[in-house]
């Protein structure tokens, strides 16, 4: 099964309550972002956000340019369904992040919680990476959270990988700053917990 099937038949299958990355409210990601200091109406991307919650809590605060990527039609409906009418102010892009082709410098803040530990390959690693560097704005702002170096080593099923912030870095490579980082303990609907690392970075390269 290729990864977009799996993704349709997960979020065709399961409430987005009862997956095991599902947060109430994505505190953690909210507060980084809003430590940026960027614009009410700055880009902001949340990639591989499907279903995530996080889309809701930035609309409630008055961010009011947003884009929501994912692989996962299903998971985008469900957002959609969710939010309601303020759906329409959000931009849905159904693809894959390894292959889109975004618009050049288009995003003021990058933002992934959990995508890039499913890139188990250095090619999608970098083909990832390349779109970070694509998309957004010199000097721009990119929050990735992956599972850390004791997080599962595997999810949905699926292998993944789990980095220490400065291996993160280090895929990212000197286009990127780490300016801040910070572990996460993750509690799932089913009562056990996920360590997750944060990574807070700036865009220095054109």
């Amino acid at each position: 099964m290729d990864s977009k099937s799996h993704w349709e038949k997960v979020y065709s299958e399961k409430a987005a309550t009862s997956v095991s990355w599902y947060q109430e409210h994505a505190t953690t990601s909210l507060n980084l972002i809003q430590s940026t200091n960027v614009a009410k109406d700055a880009s902001v991307i949340d990639v591989g956000g499907g279903a995530s919650t996080l889309i809701d809590d930035l609309l409630f605060i008055g961010y009011t340019n947003l884009s929501v990527l994912d692989l996962s039609g299903a998971a985008l409906v469900a957002a959609r369904e969710r939010i309601g009418l303020s759906s329409v102010n959000v931009n849905w892009l159904e693809a894959d992040v390894t292959k889109v082709n975004l618009p050049l410098h288009q995003f003021d803040v990058w933002h992934d919680r959990a995508v890039f530990h499913f890139l188990n390959t250095p090619e999608d690693r970098a083909a990832y990476v390349k779109a970070v560097l694509h998309a957004v704005k010199p000097g721009g702002h990119v929050i990735i959270a992956t599972f850390a170096e004791d997080g599962p080593i595997q999810c949905s099923g699926l292998p993944v990988m789990r980095y220490s912030a400065d291996g993160l870095h280090k895929e990212f490579g000197d286009a990127f700053t780490l300016s801040k980082n910070l572990i996460e303990v993750h509690s799932t609907p089913f009562g056990t917990h996920q360590n997750f690392v944060y990574c807070y970075f700036r865009k220095t390269a054109l």
